[in-house]
C-alpha cells in the first residue's frame, strides 16, 4: 500500500491540464473498512494537502457523526477522490475531476483494502462511475433511492455550503439518509 500511495502522490499524468500543477491528495490504509469517494480537491485542500480540510469536510464529518480523529484515521476511513488533483475553476465552481485518475488508481486501491464494508459516494461523478446504469435520472433521485445501493454503497449530495438550497428543499435527506449513514458508520468505526 505504501508503494501505491507513493506512486499516486508522484503522479503527473495530467500535469499540463492542472492550473496549480499536480498535487494528488489521497488517504488510504490496508485496514480501512470505509471509503469516502469525493469529487476532487478544492484550492484550500490543494494548499494544505489534507483531504476535506474545508467547510465541506466539516459538514461531511457532521453527517457521518465522527470526530476529526476518526475521520482522518486512514486505517478506518480512506479518503479517495474521483480526481486526485485540483482541476481548476469553471463557470459555476470547480471543473469536473480529471477523468484519468479513477481508472488509473481506484482498482489498485480497492485491491489493497480487502476489508472494505462501505463506500460513500459523494456527488454525481462518483455515483455515475460506481453505480453506472443503476443511477437514477438525477442526484436527488439517486440519493433518495439510497436503500437500493446498500449495503455496499451509500450515495450522498456534496456537503458544500453551496448546497444549502438543495438540503432545505429535500428535508428527507436529514430525516432519513443521515441517520442511516450515521448508524452504519457507527457500527464500522472504532471510537477514539
Amino acid at each position: 500500500m505504501q508503494e501505491l500511495l507513493t506512486n499516486i502522490r508522484a503522479c503527473e499524468v495530467c500535469r499540463a491540464q492542472l492550473p496549480l500543477g499536480p498535487r494528488p491528495i489521497v488517504a488510504a490504509h490496508p485496514d480501512a473498512k470505509i471509503i469516502i469517494i469525493g469529487q476532487a480537491p478544492g484550492t484550500k485542500v490543494h494548499e494544505t494537502g489534507i483531504p476535506w480540510d474545508d467547510p465541506s469536510g466539516r459538514q461531511l464529518r457532521k453527517w457521518l457523526n465522527v470526530s476529526d480523529a476518526v475521520f482522518y484515521d486512514a486505517s478506518q476511513i480512506a479518503l479517495i477522490p474521483m480526481g486526485f488533483c485540483y482541476p481548476g475553476k469553471g463557470k459555476s465552481g470547480d471543473l469536473p475531476p480529471r477523468p484519468e485518475c479513477a481508472p488509473l488508481w481506484h482498482e489498485a486501491l480497492w485491491e489493497a483494502m480487502p476489508q472494505l464494508e462501505l463506500i460513500v459516494l459523494i456527488g454525481t461523478y462518483a455515483q455515475n462511475y460506481y453505480l453506472g446504469e443503476r443511477t437514477k435520472k438525477n442526484l436527488t433521485e439517486t440519493v433518495q433511492a439510497y436503500r437500493d445501493y446498500l449495503p455496499k454503497y451509500i450515495p450522498l449530495p456534496h456537503p458544500s455550503p453551496r448546497n444549502r438550497f438543495w438540503l432545505s428543499k429535500n428535508p428527507w435527506f436529514n430525516d432519513q439518509v443521515v441517520p442511516e449513514l450515521q448508524e452504519r458508520i457507527s457500527r464500522i468505526v472504532k471510537k477514539e
